[in-house]
């Protein structure tokens, strides 16, 4: 591959990479626009990479791919946090899977495959957002258990404790 070719992979996967990033980066998320570049750049660097060894020793340049695929998992799963109301960072995590997709399509020269597959993420995450909050909104509200601790026999008036989840605001009950 010529060097032309190898700048025009480069700069597009950066593009679309940043295009990527904005929306995370404009929604204040741990992977922005830095990260989205590098991995789609990164992705494309390794397809490259492969094609290129693969060409000149007959060897198979799947195996370089299924490699981006493991290591985007890990990297994807570190973006994963477990909160006291949940989980956070899927979508970032599934962002950085989609980029790196993104990234070996440019790389195995799958330029409109990637264009597309970035507009469509991008709608994605654009249109679904507000969608997913009015269903929030609009769906049942999901209870919360209630502990309640008691310490043992108290004076009348005294208040048993009660506590909501685990993250919960503590608060007093009558007895």
């Amino acid at each position: 591959m010529g060097d032309f070719e190898l700048i025009k992979r480069l700069c597009l996967s950066a593009l679309l990479g940043g295009i990527l990033g904005l929306e995370r980066e404009y929604r204040h998320k741990d992977a922005g626009l830095r990260t989205n570049i590098l991995i789609a750049m990164g992705s494309t660097l390794f397809t490259v990479m492969s094609i290129d060894f693969s060409t000149g020793s007959g060897g198979d340049s799947t195996r370089i791919a299924s490699g981006i695929v493991t290591g985007i998992g890990f990297l994807g799963a570190g973006a994963i946090m477990r909160t006291g109301a949940g989980i956070k960072g899927l979508t970032t995590a599934a962002m950085i899977w989609v980029n790196a997709a993104v990234g070996m399509a440019v790389g195995g020269g799958e330029y409109r495959v990637a264009i597309i597959a970035t507009i469509v993420a991008v709608t994605v995450l654009v249109v679904l957002d507000p969608v997913e909050r009015l269903v929030g909104r609009l769906g049942p509200k999901e209870q919360r258990p209630v502990d309640v601790i008691d310490d043992g026999p108290s004076a009348p008036g005294a208040a048993a404790v009660a506590r909501e989840g685990a993250d919960g605001p503590l608060r007093s009950t009558p007895k």
